[in-house]
């Protein structure tokens, strides 16, 4: 392992460690008849998992020299709109999966309802932590944290492509409409989260365009990796079913291109990501590394 690879295993484990306490204050323990949906929010959030889109927030916001207390509540706000995203996938009514992290899915420990309930909680309290002063003192840049988002997570960022991919189910798709697909559907909140830190320390235009192209490069060379997982994976390490974008008939980049083309243009979208990090010289290092990350994890 190269130093800058270990530095980034001890960065993301550092930011991973970092954000789940701060979760665990913000989903408290609570008596009353609504217990039972803060249990499934807690159940769902601290489940483990790379906590790899706050890692990007806070990295994001370190090329900026912006407060780690700031970067980490913007980091804790994308993870909660992230497990939302998870509790809701897997539903029956859509993916229908039992296992995810290794444990079972929220509405197969708890209950669809409270499954339902949970997700719906935690994405309105990711606005709610972003929305308080304690994010940012300036309540414009809250506020364009919140519309960001708001726009990464609706209808026309990860909920259109989720919609997309629902209806597209036996469909033959052709490289440009997977791509958009996986753009929306994954892409979106990889953006936010690699912009967040920009927007915190209202950092230049170029900058920003930077870090959103690294984003769209990153992002579908990690839906690839995914993709590959997905045939390739062994559910054990993996955390969820495998196989299962084939047996529900799924267009995906693998189905398109095959396992080794496959292979090779991930490889090509994380070396183009790379190149987006010119202008921000070493400071970008651990950015750059997550790039190669993305393209050679296990789960």
């Amino acid at each position: 392992m190269t130093a800058t690879a270990a530095s980034f295993e001890t960065a993301i484990a550092r930011s991973q460690s970092a954000v789940e306490t701060l979760l665990d204050g913000l989903l408290p323990r609570v008596d009353g008849p609504e217990a039972r949906v803060f249990e499934a929010m807690r159940y769902a959030a601290l489940a483990g998992g790379k906590r790899f889109r706050p890692f990007l927030v806070c990295e994001s916001a370190r090329l900026f020299g912006v407060h780690s207390g700031s970067a980490l509540r913007v980091a804790a706000a994308i993870e909660c709109v992230h497990t939302y995203s998870l509790v809701h996938d897997d539903l029956p009514c859509m993916d229908d999966d039992d296992l995810r992290r290794g444990q079972p899915t929220v509405h197969r420990k708890f209950d669809e309802a409270t499954a339902v309930l949970a997700g719906d909680a935690l994405l309105t309290i990711a606005f709610e932590i972003l929305a308080d002063v304690g994010t940012h003192e300036l309540g414009e840049i809250r506020i364009e944290l919140v519309r960001r988002l708001a726009e990464a997570a609706g209808a026309r960022g990860m909920v259109g492509g989720q919609m997309i991919d629902l209806a597209s189910e036996g469909q033959a798709l052709d490289m440009g409409a997977i791509t958009r697909l996986q753009r929306l559907k994954t892409g979106a909140l990889i953006a936010f989260s690699c912009e967040a830190g920009a927007v915190l320390g209202r950092a230049p235009e170029e900058h920003h365009h930077a870090l959103h192209a690294y984003a769209h490069d990153m992002g579908l060379a990690y839906q690839i990796a995914d993709d590959l997982l997905d045939v390739e994976g062994d559910a054990n390490v993996v955390g969820k079913a495998t196989g299962k974008d084939a047996e529900a008939g799924k267009a995906t980049f693998v189905s398109i291109l095959g396992v080794e083309r496959a292979r090779d243009q991930a490889r090509i979208l994380s070396d183009q990501a790379i190149q987006h990090l010119d202008l921000f010289d070493e400071k970008a290092d651990l950015l750059r590394e997550a790039a190669r990350f993305v393209i050679n994890r296990r789960n």
